[in-house]
């Protein structure tokens, strides 16, 4: 493309940034196309492969014939098993046209913000925040509104913040829990009075993103929806990506009160209409069916978390919590700024990641991406042999930063 044609793009598309996540994977794959060893802990993927009982179910599919399209909002067999989903694990009553089917829940997250969100309308958004977050309600017109919770918080923020962020143009708050990218979760007494907030006020609607719902190392999951008066002002998110390791099966779903719902469903019929048929007839399967290859999964995520936890303590000047969901630590590495090993300096975590990728040969994300420069994302979606020579290697590098 000439640079004359170029300037065509949109001023949304051009104000868009780049996913910082999928920026550091494609940067690690370059550097090992080059015969470079690079251990990439920058992708949110979960390092298992999705249980045989679900493949077995998409052969299952396929054989009886579900290869054409899908209606918009999902294959009636799947939110059938969605609403049960919610009912037996949540105590949350929904009907199936209460729930959205998407292609990931990338995209039930913007379905949601495109249906709601005029321009100027304010977008309160917990930070850290998934990077996406962001982006979508900048690409939608809205004003994001952050609000900070720092590591010495556990990274969540408190009900008096969001009174403070309230105005007479938020129209949304958005947040996750467990969250991407600090592991954090909201307790239900958390929750509980962050919705007394919300519930003082009118015309606020509330985006949970819960993808990591399964991978909590707590017990039972707490929900902002299952607060009282909270269900019919709530879109919950969630999906098979994360707890279910079928993240190249595309799949998310959202439940709301149906008048957004409704709205999410319009949105997806002009961009993308349904998701995969044989992947939706799994995922009711994965629903329905046997959860211990899930249970496995945590598990071993829980084991490798204090693995990671335990080395980076080790490293002089990285402050790390401890998370109690997802597969991330989010570490604050601020002390290396202004550091440098007589060739390079760390000046911020956008360096920090940088040298770490050249020198110590590891990927990891930067917290500016997230909305915290202090700190960076390490995924501990790898072997236990790969986080111990990742973390050394950084250990070591770091060691020549003065």
């Amino acid at each position: 493309m000439s640079l004359e044609l170029s300037t065509m793009l949109s001023d949304k598309i051009q104000a868009m940034s780049e996913s910082a996540t999928i920026k550091m994977a494609q940067k690690a794959r370059e550097l090992a196309a080059k015969g470079v060893k690079v251990i990439s802990l920058s992708l949110g993927e979960p390092d298992f492969d999705t249980p045989q009982h679900i493949k077995d179910a998409a052969v299952e599919g396929l054989a009886k014939g579900f290869t054409k399209y899908t209606p918009v909002s999902g294959l009636a067999e799947l939110k059938k098993a969605i609403v049960g989903k919610f009912k037996r694990e949540n105590g949350l009553d929904y009907t199936e046209k209460e729930i959205v089917v998407s292609t990931g829940a990338k995209q039930s997250i913007a379905n949601v913000v495109l249906s709601l969100v005029n321009p100027g309308d304010e977008v309160i958004i917990f930070a850290p925040y998934w990077v996406s977050y962001l982006e979508i309600v900048k690409f939608a017109g809205g004003i994001p509104v952050i609000i900070s919770g720092s590591i010495d918080q556990d990274f969540k923020v408190s009900a008096q913040q969001v009174a403070d962020a309230i105005t007479d143009k938020t129209k949304l708050i958005m947040f996750s829990s467990p969250c991407n990218p600090t592991g954090s979760l909201f307790s239900a007494e958390e929750l509980d009075a962050i919705a007394q907030v919300v519930l003082q006020h009118d015309n606020i609607i509330v985006m949970s993103d819960e993808i990591y719902e399964h991978i909590n190392f707590v017990g039972a999951h707490a929900s902002i929806a299952q607060v009282p008066g909270m269900k019919d002002i709530t879109a919950l998110i969630n999906g098979f990506s994360k707890g279910y390791s079928m993240t190249g099966w595309r799949l998310g779903y959202m439940a709301a009160p149906q008048w957004l719902a409704a709205a999410c469903d319009k949105v997806q019929g002009q961009i993308t209409s349904g998701a995969a048929s044989f992947s939706q007839y799994a995922a009711a399967l994965a629903l329905d069916g046997i959860q211990k290859p899930t249970h496995d999964m945590v598990a071993a995520f829980e084991s490798r978390k204090k693995l990671v936890l335990s080395l980076l303590s080790q490293i002089p000047g990285v402050k790390v919590n401890n998370p109690q969901g997802a597969f991330y630590v989010f570490p604050d590495i601020s002390a290396y700024f202004g550091t440098s090993n007589g060739d390079l300096s760390i000046n911020n975590a956008d360096d920090f990641c940088e040298i770490m990728l050249s020198e110590a040969h590891v990927g990891c994300v930067s917290g500016s991406a997230f909305g915290d420069d202090n700190c960076i994302r390490i995924s501990y979606a790898a072997s236990e042999e790969n986080l111990k020579t990742a973390i050394e290697s950084l250990h070591q590098t770091l060691l020549t930063f003065k």
